[in-house]
């Protein structure tokens, strides 16, 4: 691994995790989508951790890791009940409620509470850049939430508007309480584990996975394994390796390119042709992830940015 990591410059690694993350999350709402309209919510998201435990408890045997430090504990108890077990369930519920487009506008209200929290909480400087990129993606997320609404009589769920802001908070509080973790463990060792602890929250819904696994279409199956295996298994882990490498506000804000992806998969796949508005908000967030990813050159003679030290960068060890 260390051969690997000499080969290739850092921010290439980095950059590769983050889009393996975001294409791998925004293509399980299509699949949540789908397997959801044969499994319950909170047997969907036990299948679907069953599976990615599965995998990722393999490739620690494998690779022989072991157990985190025990410092990594706390971390890894709150994200995997949290994130890995209170946000699949709440979401897997809250896309049964409201349609595609509200829920994925509601549910990128989390990277907003990342940022906040993670100022608040892990010190992590809110830069000007950082809150314009958000606010350009967020702007962006509304529009092609509305666009991507179905209107139909104009009411809406309101048990399923709570669910995904139930989901947005646990995201948020998930990924917060990963990054200390991170500090005392690999990110393999980090997701595993959190997955397991996600895993071990969900088996109260065991009886129900058993019971509508025979009754499912193979079609609903094979998205509910391709969850755990795709966007949980990998993409959680390049998401801790991204996130032990840089702030978790700015990591974050990329996520904000999930809603583009879906609509440009949705078009690529499915033959869903986008309303222009729908493209319009697309570019709007994908705007928005560049604004606050933009670093200024340096100045000259000096290793730093024109504004200064990058925020957050402290503490944060490469591996």
């Amino acid at each position: 691994m260390k051969t690997h990591s000499r080969a290739f410059p850092p921010g290439l690694l980095i950059g590769a995790a983050i889009c393996c993350t975001v294409f791998a999350w925004a293509s399980a709402f299509v699949s949540i989508r789908s397997a959801g309209a044969a499994y319950s919510p909170g047997a969907l998201a036990l299948g679907r951790l069953l599976a990615a435990s599965l995998v990722l408890g393999t490739i620690l045997l494998v690779r022989r890791e072991g157990l985190p430090r025990p410092g990594a504990r706390r971390g890894i108890l709150l994200s995997g009940l949290v994130w890995f077990g209170g946000y699949t369930v709440a979401l897997n519920w809250g896309e049964r409620l409201v349609d595609a487009g509200t829920a994925s506008l509601l549910v990128n209200t989390g990277p907003i509470l990342m940022a906040l929290l993670a100022a608040r909480l892990l010190g992590e400087a809110l830069p000007p850049r950082l809150l314009t990129g958000m606010a350009v993606s967020f702007a962006g997320a509304v529009v092609v939430g509305l666009s991507m609404s179905s209107g139909g009589d104009g009411s809406t769920s309101v048990l399923g508007v709570v669910l995904c802001l139930l989901a947005a908070a646990a995201y948020a509080t998930g990924v917060v309480a990963q990054k200390p973790a991170l500090a005392f463990g690999t990110p393999l060792q980090i997701t595993a584990y959190s997955c397991l602890a996600g895993t071990a929250a969900c088996l109260p819904f065991a009886g129900q996975l058993v019971a509508e696994v025979p009754k499912a279409p193979l079609s609903a199956t094979l998205n509910m394994v391709y969850l755990g295996v795709v966007p949980t298994a990998l993409a959680f882990t390049t998401w801790t390796y991204a996130l032990a490498r840089m702030p978790a506000g700015k990591l974050g804000a990329t996520t904000y390119a999930v809603p583009a992806i879906v609509v440009l998969l949705s078009w690529a796949l499915l033959g869903e042709v986008p309303a222009w508005l729908t493209l319009l908000g697309g570019l709007l967030c994908l705007t928005g992830v560049a604004v606050s990813r933009y670093r200024p050159r340096t100045r000259e003679g000096s290793g730093l940015p024109a504004d200064g030290p990058v925020p957050g960068a402290s503490g944060v060890r490469g591996r």
